[in-house]
């Protein structure tokens, strides 16, 4: 059925639906084009306990009094019609703060300071009028797009209490990652706001979800080593104290974190704002807030063909051209300018024995532009790359194949099995040159350094340095809590990255032997990892679609300096494989199960 609630308000689309009801955005055709919000309880045969009309009328009572602050959604009508409850609210015209995290990143102190300094205060009102909104998170907070201080959203969750009442148990209502342990069994009171609005911070600090920051073992909060960018030791301090589990320990006011924070406390009324509703028809995120830019990476081209999940992909040393494998066992080429596809080669059958028997594990490029291939049928290939015809076939190892690397003038190849064994190859002859050996445990990933002297190899997780002049183990890297999937190293031979799937990857000083930084990249399982020919950038792919572009700065002062920031996070629908630079760093290649491949641009 069409739905027009008091014969003005028409829904456009549900943007929400909970327990209770459903929240639509809609326009007031009483009014000069203004978006509205409608927000319908579900009718007494959905709950006939009554619960609907109890819920609705007493969010009505909350939000006229608490929509005189300018931060919070004015109330501009309630209607009761056809056995149902509608609370029509002002539209903010703007984007919440867990999509701001998905599209453009972590937030760094700044942000996470401008974020206190406008909700605290709002916090405080809503306490003051002994209202505990009970689900503060990301998603509830709104940045407007025409600018201005941030508004909190949502009082579906929130309860009027007395002092009398904060010491009863109640329902237990909120969003389980943000909140509180007292409020998970159904006792909120007011610090409980302040413990959310705390995790809230942390989740966006880290870009980790909040499950994964607390350890079990320790029962603590472990989030400051997942920090990509460095924060204060005051805003450490208040972050730490917001989100203690005992209240006795914990801020019980939002004026005190104010105090902390050297940020000036007002104790004026604030001014109600003019209840109009948002002057514009424009369809909503239709601009990107100014203070958190657009994506500085464009999708210029999504390559399909093949028939299932990409598992390695390449970029040629000129640019011009794209090569891509998979479990289908074909390689494909692709011309980078237009996406067209150049060349297919088929996998081993009847017609064609040239071509790889099972998945291709890893496709790499040499600096002549051959290209090296690798397969779960345990062989490495080398294919012209102008002709695309097959040149030779590495001896077999006896396993699968899991890594290849080769130096950068070409001389020196190095393959990874599943027996943990490392076989070094001069491609040019083709000859072998050696074997390195330690456990049997399957190799992950290879870097090898410019002129091909020293290799770094990963397994489940130890991270090896070797000298390949004289055969002998350097130096050994372990920290990871799960299997290392990836490694890479800058051009400068100083900085190691390891990517895993405990979904932090971790920056490593080769001459001192040092861990510099853990950071958390990903919510999810990191696959891959792609330095920069240049060292600047790095990317990293996840389980769950997205890939995180990354800028890497570095330099010696009186001591070693480095400095690591997120610059974008773009998306692939399921999970991504593998990801290419090319030499100029303006160009960045990913393969996923999703079987595309997308050439992404700086811009």
């Amino acid at each position: 059925m069409k739905l027009r609630v008091n014969d003005r308000y028409r829904p456009l689309k549900l943007i929400g639906q909970g327990g209770f009801g459903r929240t639509f955005l809609a326009i007031d055709e009483a009014a000069d084009e203004g978006f509205c919000v409608i927000k319908q309880a579900f009718s007494q045969e959905r709950l006939p306990d009554d619960r609907a009309r109890i819920f609705s009328r007493r969010e009505a009572q909350q939000l006229a009094q608490l929509g005189r602050h300018p931060q919070i959604p004015t109330l501009l009508d309630y209607v009761e019609q056809e056995d149902s409850q509608y609370l029509i609210q002002e539209f903010i015209d703007g984007e919440n703060l867990e999509s701001a995290l998905r599209d453009h990143g972590t937030f760094e102190e700044p942000e996470i300071r401008q974020l206190l300094e406008d909700l605290l205060p709002v916090v405080r009102f809503i306490h003051q009028q002994r209202v505990i909104h009970r689900d503060i998170k990301p998603e509830n907070i709104i940045c407007p797009y025409r600018g201005g201080k941030l508004f909190l959203v949502d009082f579906g969750a929130s309860k009027y209490t007395s002092d009398t009442a904060l010491g009863r148990t109640g329902t237990v209502i909120g969003s389980a990652a943000f909140v509180a342990p007292e409020q998970a069994m159904g006792r909120a009171e007011f610090a409980s706001d302040l413990y959310s609005l705390g995790v809230t911070c942390v989740h966006l600090l880290t870009g980790l979800h909040p499950f994964d920051l607390y350890s079990i073992s320790q029962d603590a909060w472990v989030w400051q080593q997942y920090l990509p960018h460095a924060i204060s030791a005051q805003l450490h301090q208040v972050l730490d104290r917001m989100v203690q589990r005992a209240t006795s320990q914990r801020y019980r006011t939002a004026t005190a974190i104010l105090r902390d924070l050297g940020i000036e406390v007002v104790s004026a009324s604030p001014v109600r704002r003019s209840p109009t509703l948002t002057a514009s028809r424009r369809p909503p995120n239709a601009i990107v807030p100014a203070s958190r830019p657009r994506p500085p990476w464009q999708c210029i081209h999504t390559l399909t063909g093949h028939t299932s999940s990409i598992t390695a992909v390449a970029l040629s040393p000129t640019g011009e051209t794209i090569a891509s494998g998979g479990v289908d066992r074909t390689i494909r080429f692709w011309d980078t300018t237009s996406g067209r596809l150049i060349a297919t080669l088929p996998g081993r059958s009847l017609w064609s024995t040239s071509g790889h028997g099972d998945r291709l594990s890893a496709l790499t490029f040499a600096c002549d532009g051959t290209l090296i291939s690798s397969s779960d049928d345990g062989t490495v290939k080398c294919w012209d790359g102008a002709t695309r015809k097959l040149q030779t076939t590495l001896p077999g190892q006896g396993w699968g194949i899991a890594a290849l690397a080769i130096s950068g003038d070409g001389t020196v190849l190095a393959s990874g099995g599943g027996d943990g064994s490392i076989h070094l190859w001069n491609p040019i002859a083709p000859e072998k040159l050696g074997e390195l050996t330690k456990d049997q445990v399957p190799i992950t990933g290879l870097a090898l350094s410019p002129d091909g002297q020293f290799l770094a190899s990963s397994d489940e997780q130890t991270i090896r340095l070797w000298d390949l002049r004289d055969r002998y183990l350097m130096n050994t890297f372990k920290g990871h809590l799960d299997r290392i999937q990836a490694i890479a190293i800058t051009p400068d031979w100083q900085i190691l990255l390891s990517a895993s799937w405990d979904k932090t990857v971790k920056l490593w000083h080769l001459q001192e032997g040092g861990l510099l930084r853990t950071i958390a990249a990903h919510g999810d399982r990191i696959l891959c990892l792609a330095i920069s020919p240049k060292g600047n950038l790095f990317a990293t792919g996840c389980d769950d679609g997205t890939i995180a572009v990354w800028n890497l700065q570095h330099h010696r002062d009186d001591r070693f300096l480095i400095h690591v920031s997120r610059l974008t996070t773009l998306h692939h629908s399921w999970a991504v494989n593998a990801l290419s630079f090319s030499a100029d760093g303006q160009m960045l290649v990913s393969g996923s199960a999703d079987e595309t491949v997308k050439v992404w641009r700086s811009g």
